[in-house]
């Protein structure tokens, strides 16, 4: 047990560093000097050397003693700082997910679904074009191409005004459309007879999300900084790039893992619901489906 309570402190002590203090020591430091420049003198490299060197002479005239206390105080900010920036991951998450006003968020839904039914009719209208008995390798590259574009927009009908919002919203409409899963409320049930290796898959890709959110929620402390340091907005920018980015490969890992997890798992949890044999076998089908839902739902 003290080697894992040893292993544990590690990892906390880790991810304090790594989510808090560090960050927290960088946008501290820009914010000492940016307040000190301002925009007049931003990147001017004089007025930087001078702030470091009566910063360092300033700590060096006090004793040991104090040293340690100011170190104490800086790390104590920049965990402050850290801690007050986590707290608006939630706001960050929000608005990637697509959880936005209903006006702001109706309008921007709709110009999504308006585009993604245009893209699919052009997709019939190929394949009606080009049957495929008589289709050439160019034709079906071009439906394919019309397929993919599809998928990269939503693979279900959008129903939420951000990308990621809707590669989460798909994995539920499809397990509802063709699975007559509603997921909502069958998926705690699936999650407890998944597999450790699909459960671990699935884990580590929200982590990669949550990780991405944390990392971008710290262009907001920067966009205010940017009020009186204009720099600030450039770093607020890269960072917000950043952890969108990463948001995005992750929520596409988790919504592929999951949809799969459906696809391969759902069977299982229709046996251990009774609803199904344990000789059955195969994809679940749509009736399977529907019970399994009025036994999640409970009538709810």
């Amino acid at each position: 047990m003290g080697r894992f309570f040893d292993a544990l402190a590690a990892k906390l002590a880790e991810r304090w560093a790594a989510y808090l203090v560090l960050p927290g020591l960088l946008f501290t430091s820009c914010a000492v000097f940016g307040l000190q420049a301002g925009h007049q003198h931003a990147l001017d490299r004089t007025t930087f050397t001078k702030a470091v060197s009566d910063l360092t002479a300033a700590i060096t005239r006090q004793d040991v003693g104090t040293q340690v206390i100011l170190a104490c105080a800086v790390l104590l900010v920049a965990t402050g700082v850290g801690l007050v920036v986590q707290a608006l991951a939630g706001g960050t998450r929000a608005i990637w997910l697509g959880q936005w006003p209903w006006p702001l968020r109706q309008r921007q839904s709709s110009r999504r679904r308006v585009r993604w039914h245009r893209l699919v009719l052009h997709r019939r209208e190929l394949e009606q074009a080009h049957p495929r008995a008589t289709r050439t390798w160019e034709q079906q590259q071009a439906i394919n191409r019309a397929a993919h574009r599809i998928n990269q927009l939503a693979p279900a009908e959008p129903d939420r005004p951000t990308w990621m919002g809707d590669r989460i919203n798909s994995v539920e409409r499809i397990a509802l459309d063709r699975y007559g899963l509603d997921l909502p409320f069958a998926w705690p049930r699936l999650w407890l007879v998944i597999p450790d290796i699909a459960r671990t898959e699935i884990t580590t890709a929200h982590a990669a999300f949550v990780a991405a959110v944390a990392t971008g929620t710290w262009a907001w402390p920067y966009a205010l900084l940017a009020v009186f340091w204009w720099p600030a907005a450039l770093i607020g920018t890269a960072i917000m790039l950043t952890g969108w980015a990463r948001a995005r490969s992750a929520v596409s890992d988790l919504s592929t893992l999951s949809e799969a997890a459906v696809d391969v798992h759902a069977r299982k949890l229709a046996v251990e619901l009774g609803v199904s044999g344990p000789e059955s076998t195969g994809p679940l089908t749509l009736d399977e489906g529907e019970r399994i839902t009025a036994v999640c739902r409970k009538g709810r």
